[in-house]
């Protein structure tokens, strides 16, 4: 059986929101980010491990930042694009994109964020991810305002020095076809 949690490639040092996780919680707090879960219809959890040596399940990503006081507040909305599929996924950090920058566009304000890139997530074994045009990967990014944005392939241009100007590309369609080869 699946248990709709997977391990993050690497652990990450950072700082959650103390309030998602104390009754009067104030401020950031330390804490190490190992693990994420998916759940149909719902934003990724986020398993953290508290300086005291606590586990906290299913932290939404807006409650995490990468600085203990970032500046901004953060909504849902910009850390995350779209709900979960499903409850099978694996996670990777693609070694062509470890370290390299990259730009975001943002769902509630529509504007750009910089950043880089953390790692990916790839849905398996649900209807979304059977039909080609509706098939995405969740890219993880930590964004240099010290936030945390999960946002699908499309919504990500990374910055290769090897190419140039990194500009949001024009007349790209949706993948559409199954290819198969046939015997």
């Amino acid at each position: 059986m699946y248990s709709g949690s997977g391990d993050l490639p690497k652990h990450i040092y950072c700082f959650v929101d103390s309030s998602f996780i104390r009754t009067k919680g104030k401020g950031f707090e330390p804490c190490v980010w190992f693990a994420i879960r998916s759940w149909p219809g719902r934003a990724w959890g986020c398993h953290i491990m508290l300086e005291c040596g606590a586990i906290y399940r299913d932290v939404p990503p807006h409650a995490l930042a990468f600085r203990q006081q970032p500046a901004d507040p953060w909504l849902l909305d910009d850390a995350q694009r779209w709900n979960c599929y499903g409850t099978q996924f694996s996670t990777i950090e693609y070694t062509f994109l470890q370290g390299l920058n990259l730009r975001t566009r943002q769902i509630r304000n529509e504007k750009e964020e910089l950043g880089q890139y953390l790692f990916t997530a790839v849905p398996l074994n649900d209807g979304y991810t059977e039909e080609p045009a509706q098939a995405k990967e969740f890219v993880f990014c930590q964004l240099f305002n010290y936030r945390l944005t999960i946002l699908p392939t499309n919504m990500v241009l990374f910055k290769d020095a090897s190419f140039g100007k990194a500009e949001w590309p024009e007349n790209l369609q949706p993948a559409s076809d199954k290819w198969k080869v046939f015997e």
